[in-house]
């Protein structure tokens, strides 16, 4: 569904709830990241080291999603 569809009150709503869940999404990679960097040593290559970048683009894709969002909040105002 286009941005343009939702009031101002939604978007600000869908906002804040993206804000939320990208910070949680990235503390949750940074962790996998560690995870990975120390089995890897223990245990050398696995799915576990590799295991990380499989979440990093949807990251990628709610921060282009937040920005969407923003900037249309930003031409309503």
């Amino acid at each position: 569904m286009a941005l343009s569809t939702y009031s101002k009150e939604e978007l600000s709503k869908k906002l804040k709830s993206q804000k939320t869940m990208f910070a949680v999404k990235g503390i949750i990679i940074v962790l996998m990241i560690v995870f990975a960097i120390f089995s890897t040593i223990e245990n050398g290559f696995s799915f576990h080291t590799f295991l990380p970048l499989f979440f990093i683009p949807m990251s990628i894709y709610m921060y282009t999603e937040k920005k969407k969002i923003e900037k249309e909040l930003a031409s309503r105002k």
